[in-house]
């Protein structure tokens, strides 16, 4: 069995050929998709600005071998996003991700003395 690794990763994109009806549903539903929604979790969490309405993102955790790198964290988390962004109706370019493997990233504690 090979060794996994947690990876947190933003996909972010732009907003194109959105139809009248999907421009009117992300406006409506923009108050549950500002910066307090914002969260990592396996299903997506999307965020976006109603005005102007030009670029989103989406936080995911993705759980993958540690073999297949940061880049197949990334490309996961990028076809989560095309198939949910898909399946609302929503047309989209430019998708491109940040990942960041929390099993190698550094804590930086401070010294008890500095609490």
């Amino acid at each position: 069995m090979s060794e996994q690794h947690t990876y947190r990763v933003i996909v972010r994109g732009t907003w194109e050929g959105l139809t009248d009806e999907a421009r009117s549903r992300l406006l409506a539903e923009a108050p549950e998709h500002g910066m307090a929604s914002m969260r990592f979790c396996e299903e997506g969490s999307l965020s976006y600005e109603p005005a102007p309405l030009k670029h989103f993102s989406m936080r995911y955790v993705v759980v993958s071998d540690v073999a297949d790198g940061e880049e197949m964290a990334g490309a996961i988390a990028e076809d989560r996003a095309e198939t949910a962004l898909r399946g609302r109706g929503y047309g989209f370019r430019d998708l491109r991700s940040t990942v960041t493997d929390l099993d190698t990233m550094k804590i930086n504690r401070k010294p008890a003395s500095r609490r």
